[in-house]
C-alpha cells in the first residue's frame, strides 16, 4: 500500500508540474508580447515614406489637374472673417502703390543725377577745368535769375537796355564783381519748335540765356523756381541765388551790398515779406485750388516773400535741390517757396526796399540818400507797360552808371 501511495503521490506530482510549466510559458508568452509593442518601435525604411492625410488630399487635387496651393489659401481664406480678408486686400493694395511710387521717384532720381551730370560736363567750371585754370569751382557772389517768358522779348531787350550789362561788361560782371546774370526760361511743349529755336538764335546773339529742363506754363511757375535754383547750383557755387521778374527794374550794386549784411547769416531768405489773402473764390487772380488746408475762409497765408524779388542762401538753394522731387507746389509760385521753409530753421528778413513803387516812390527814396534795391507796381505786379515805362524809371531810380564798378563786395 505504501509503494501504491507513492507511485500514486509521484503521478500526482508530476502532472501538476506539467501544468504549471505549461502554464507559466503561455504567460511569459503573451507578457513578452505586450512589453515588445510598448517598448519598441519598427524603425522605418529610409527610401519608404508614409503618406498623410493632407498630403494623400494634395495628390488627389494634382491628379486632377488643381493647384493645391490655390485650393489651400481659398480653404483658409473661406474660413477667415471678412473684416480681416478686407484689411488684408487693402495692405496689399498699399504695398503695390507704395512699390510702384519708390520705383518711380529711383527713376527720378537717376533722370535728375544724368541732368546734372550733363550740366557739369558743359558748365564754365568745367570748361575752365579743361582748360587747366582750376580744379576748383569759382565762388560768386549771386547768381540773378530773370523768369520771362517765350513772348517776352520785348522785356529781355528793355532789360538789357537799362540795369543788366552786356556783352564785355557783362563778362567783366562775373570776373570781377562774381556776380552771374542770366534770362531763366524752359523748352516748349513741341521739343524743338520755332519757339525753342527763336530762343536759341536769341542766345546764340547775347549769350545771357539759362535754359531749364522744364516746360513753360503760367501754371507751371511753381515747378520752374524748383527747377531754376536746382539748376542754377549745380551750374555755379555762389552765396546767394536770387530770382527777379523780367518787368521789375533792379539796381545790382544796391543788391549785392545787401546781401553782403547777411552772408555770415546761416539759411536766409531775403524779401519783401507780406500774408496775403487765400481766395478760394474760383475764377479770380490767384485764386488758390488748395484753399481748404489754410483754415477758414478768409483766413491769411504764412508769412512769404512777394515774388518779384527775393534772394536765398546757398545752403536753402541746395535744400531745393535735393528735395525738390517732395517738395508740394501750390497754385502761386511765392507761397510755394515759403511753404517750403516752414519747419526749418531759416531767417526772414523783411527788407522794404526789395519792393519799391515806380516813380515818384524810388525816385524820392534816392534823393534822401535810401536807394531801392527793385522798383515796380504792386497793381501790375511788375512795372506797368514795362517795355515803354521802364527808361524812365532807370534814368529817375537808377543807381548810377558807376556804382557798380565802384561798389566792393
Amino acid at each position: 500500500m505504501s509503494m501504491k501511495s507513492r507511485g500514486g503521490e509521484q503521478v500526482s506530482r508530476s502532472a501538476i508540474s506539467q501544468k504549471w510549466t505549461l502554464f507559466l510559458c503561455l504567460a511569459s508568452f503573451c507578457a513578452g508580447l505586450f512589453l515588445t509593442n510598448r517598448m519598441w518601435t519598427v524603425p522605418e525604411s529610409k527610401g519608404i515614406t508614409r503618406t498623410t492625410a493632407a498630403e494623400a488630399e494634395t495628390l488627389k487635387l494634382v491628379s486632377e489637374g488643381c493647384d493645391p496651393i490655390l485650393y489651400l489659401q481659398q480653404k483658409a481664406v473661406k474660413n477667415v472673417p471678412k473684416e480681416i480678408v478686407g484689411e488684408v486686400s487693402k495692405t496689399r493694395q498699399a504695398i503695390k502703390k507704395l512699390d510702384k511710387t519708390i520705383s518711380n521717384l529711383e527713376m527720378e532720381l537717376a533722370a535728375a543725377k544724368a541732368a546734372q551730370e550733363s550740366i557739369l560736363a558743359v558748365s564754365p567750371q568745367s570748361e575752365a577745368a579743361e582748360n587747366g585754370d582750376s580744379f576748383r569751382k569759382r565762388k560768386y557772389l549771386m547768381v540773378i535769375g530773370i523768369n520771362t517768358a517765350f513772348s517776352s522779348r520785348k522785356r529781355r531787350d528793355s532789360v538789357r537796355s537799362t540795369w543788366m550789362p552786356q556783352g564785355e561788361r557783362r563778362r567783366k560782371l562775373e570776373e570781377e564783381k562774381g556776380i552771374i546774370a542770366r534770362f531763366v526760361i524752359g523748352h516748349s511743349a513741341t521739343l524743338g519748335g520755332i519757339l525753342d529755336r527763336a530762343i536759341e538764335a536769341e542766345d546764340k546773339k547775347h549769350g545771357d540765356i539759362l535754359r531749364l529742363d522744364h516746360v513753360e506754363g503760367y501754371l507751371e511757375l511753381s515747378a520752374k523756381t524748383k527747377t531754376y535754383f536746382a539748376t542754377a547750383v549745380a551750374l555755379w557755387d555762389a552765396e546767394y541765388y536770387v530770382k527777379v521778374d523780367d518787368d521789375v527794374h533792379v539796381n545790382i550794386a544796391t543788391l549785392g551790398e545787401t546781401l553782403v549784411r547777411h552772408r555770415k547769416k546761416p539759411r536766409v531768405y531775403i524779401g519783401c515779406m507780406k500774408s496775403g489773402p487765400v481766395l478760394a473764390q474760383k475764377g479770380v487772380r490767384y485764386h488758390e485750388p488748395e484753399h481748404w488746408k489754410f483754415g477758414e475762409n478768409g483766413n491769411k497765408y504764412f508769412r512769404h516773400a512777394t515774388g518779384q524779388l527775393y534772394a536765398i542762401s546757398k545752403d536753402l538753394a541746395s535744400y531745393i535741390s535735393v528735395n525738390k522731387h517732395v517738395l508740394h507746389k501750390y497754385a502761386n509760385e511765392d507761397v510755394s517757396l515759403g511753404s517750403w521753409f516752414i519747419g526749418l530753421d531759416v531767417q526772414h528778413i523783411d527788407d522794404r526796399r526789395l519792393c519799391c513803387g515806380t516813380p515818384p516812390d524810388c525816385e524820392w527814396k534816392a534823393q534822401a540818400g535810401n536807394i531801392c534795391v527793385a522798383s515796380f507796381d504792386w497793381s501790375c505786379s511788375g512795372i506797368c507797360r514795362s517795355v515803354d515805362r521802364i527808361k524812365d524809371v532807370h534814368r529817375r531810380c537808377g543807381e548810377g552808371q558807376d556804382a557798380l564798378w565802384k561798389a566792393a563786395f
